[in-house]
């Protein structure tokens, strides 16, 4: 078991968020981001599966079968897109499940979300396009609403393409649209 170190990791992550949404003009979700890291059904399970490397929460789904720190851990943060699965009514009034298309304030803090994580994760490893090759290697199987799937990888591509103060340039321009 490692609290101290995923301590400094979810806190590390945090910041740097925090830093993200604030270059943003997003104050309110940089202070609050991430909050429910701290309580106790994610962070003791956070040190229970602590890697380093990854997200804890993959080593408690491989261990175990599921991850209860992320099945309360999305059912509570906006920014990310699982929180917005549901029952979606279809044009012709059926009914599916699947992704429903996300505020934008919470794509922008995705986007931030991604950046910070694969900068923690990846450490020197980190290049621009991680963000943006993590979201391609899962798009197979997420269910994202397809407007908000196209906007951000359209966001990560702009980072992977030209940099961060291009991408947070665009970012900025399109949450006043």
């Amino acid at each position: 078991m490692h609290p101290l170190q995923h301590f400094k990791t979810i806190t590390r992550h945090r910041r740097l968020v925090r830093k993200y949404c604030l270059r943003l003009g997003l104050v309110w979700q940089g202070i609050t981001h991430d909050l429910t890291k701290y309580s106790p059904v994610e962070f003791w399970r956070g040190a229970i599966y602590y890697q380093g490397n990854r997200s804890p929460n993959d080593q408690e789904r491989r261990l175990t079968g599921v991850s209860r720190a992320w099945l309360h851990h999305k059912g509570r943060n906006k920014h990310h897109f699982e929180y917005w699965i549901d029952y979606v009514i279809n044009e012709d009034g059926s009914v599916s499940f699947g992704g429903n298309r996300m505020p934008k304030k919470y794509v922008a803090e995705m986007f931030c979300d991604r950046i910070a994580a694969s900068k923690i994760y990846l450490g020197d490893k980190y290049t621009d396009a991680a963000a943006y090759d993590y979201l391609m290697r899962a798009k197979k199987w997420t269910m994202m609403h397809p407007e908000t799937a196209a906007e951000i990888e359209k966001m990560l591509k702009i980072l992977k393409d030209e940099g961060e103060d291009a991408a947070f340039e665009y970012v900025r321009k399109w949450l006043k649209e």
